[in-house]
């Protein structure tokens, strides 16, 4: 599994950004999608995930403001961003946990960086 992440940018607070993460190799194994962030000298965080039946779940500082979803003819996941505030600020990691040959893998993207403007 590759994934390429994109859609980061600079914005100003109570604005919005879409990040798009393309998954492509053997996509059928994957079991859950996810964003997560990192901020210097900060450990990465889990921000919002998706598994392959669709249930969702979110960082408790981002529900209501941020909505993971899955484009699966494009094996493509979003992360809708809105109502983005300074403390959104960071590297914005796709990550895919996925089957294959009967073992559990785990892929990154490579980040994207979001900044979020006071």
């Amino acid at each position: 599994v590759q994934l390429q992440a994109s859609g980061g940018g600079l914005v100003q607070a109570g604005g919005s950004l879409r990040l798009p993460c393309a998954a492509s190799g053997s996509t059928s194994g994957i079991v859950v999608m996810a964003w997560y962030r990192q901020t210097p000298g900060n450990e990465r965080e889990l921000v919002a995930e998706v598994t392959s039946g669709g249930s969702t779940d979110y960082a408790d500082s981002v529900k209501g403001r941020f909505t993971i979803s899955r484009d699966n003819a494009k094996n493509t996941v979003y992360l809708q961003m809105n109502s983005l505030k300074p403390e959104d600020t960071g590297t914005y990691y796709c990550n895919a946990q996925y089957r294959d040959y009967g073992a559990m893998f785990r892929k990154w993207g490579q980040g994207t960086q979001v900044t979020v403007s006071s």
